[in-house]
């Protein structure tokens, strides 16, 4: 099934039957402890226990099953520093056709050790966003592989949306859904969900301060670019792309942005009383919950748990104190 124009619950309902067998039903957890820190009632949709460790398998499932044998044939390619990049290589070798993955060369090695474990060939090229465009215009160029845009296509839009609905198929009426918003494809796939299952909830993407593309974007109402990614949440370094941005500006209704010490706080809190691992960019959305408590007290709020895919020996959490 190839989606063609901004996704509809329908095709959402659609896709999320389809990609059944290449993605995990991810469970719904929620703390105590975190309650009181935060003051509210928060549901945490655990995509870190996705397979490849993150909500982008959901993605890459939907736009590699709707590609024609002739496509998968030539094989896929994409640009992504890291959790995508699993995603299309897992997938991709599901279906049997060979992956192309350009990656910068800051991405976290515990992403591209994966991305190689699951058969694809990496491209390596420089950090920027330009590098990636243009390195991977080189490999489809060369190869014939379909590019498989990590935020930027109707498909993985769809794809991602499934997290929201089984979130909120699960726990029922909430005041508040959350989501990180890198490339915008998780926080605009839940916006269509939790509109059409809960119209009445507010929707709120979270986003660093150092990459805050979103935020300029949203509040402008105009496409807004990231002048720096120097992130701890490396997977939201990347900037919004013309899908993403249409159904941010009509569905939600505010992006917080969180700095460096508030990500690595709120992602030690998670790990402590919660006792399960996240990476940086997971722990954005929790962030701004504890940044604004007096907004959220009271709420039910669900969270969209990005992934949970971290360079364990290169942990944060030196030299921090988190309280009781």
């Amino acid at each position: 099934m190839r989606i063609t124009q901004q996704p509809t619950f329908k095709d959402i309902k659609s896709i999320h039957q389809a990609i059944q067998p290449f993605i995990n039903k991810t469970p719904v957890l929620s703390s105590s402890s975190i309650n009181q820190i935060s003051g509210g009632t928060l549901f945490f949709k655990c995509e870190n226990f996705q397979k490849v460790g993150a909500f982008k398998m959901r993605g890459a499932a939907s736009a590699t099953l709707a590609l024609t044998q002739e496509e998968l044939a030539k094989g896929v390619a994409t640009h992504s520093s890291g959790n995508h990049a699993q995603a299309v290589a897992l997938a991709a070798q599901k279906m049997g056709a060979k992956a192309y993955i350009v990656m910068p060369s800051n991405a976290p090695a515990i992403k591209r050790a994966a991305t190689k474990g699951y058969g694809a060939e990496i491209i390596t090229c420089e950090s920027t966003l330009a590098a990636r465009e243009t390195t991977l215009k080189e490999v489809v160029a060369k190869t014939g592989a379909t590019f498989l845009h990590p935020y930027n296509n109707y498909n993985v839009i769809a794809g991602q949306a499934t997290a929201a609905k089984e979130l909120i198929e699960e726990v029922g009426e909430l005041d508040i859904v959350m989501a990180p918003v890198g490339g915008g494809g998780l926080m605009s796939g839940t916006a269509i969900t939790t509109k059409a299952l809960l119209p009445n909830a507010q929707l709120i993407g979270a986003e660093p301060e150092l990459a805050n593309d979103a935020y300029r974007s949203f509040t402008s109402g105009t496409m807004q670019y990231n002048t720096r990614v120097d992130t701890i949440a490396d997977g939201l370094r990347t900037n919004l792309g013309e899908y993403t941005l249409a159904i941010i500006l009509q569905n939600l209704d505010d992006i917080i942005t969180v700095s460096e010490e508030e990500i690595i706080q709120a992602m030690r809190i998670i790990w402590e009383r919660m006792k399960i691992i996240i990476e940086p960019s997971c722990a954005v959305p929790f962030a701004a919950v504890l940044q604004q408590p007096a907004r959220f007290a009271g709420k039910r709020i669900g969270i969209i748990l990005s992934g949970g895919n971290v360079d364990v020996e290169n942990l944060p959490f030196r030299g921090l104190v988190t309280g009781d």
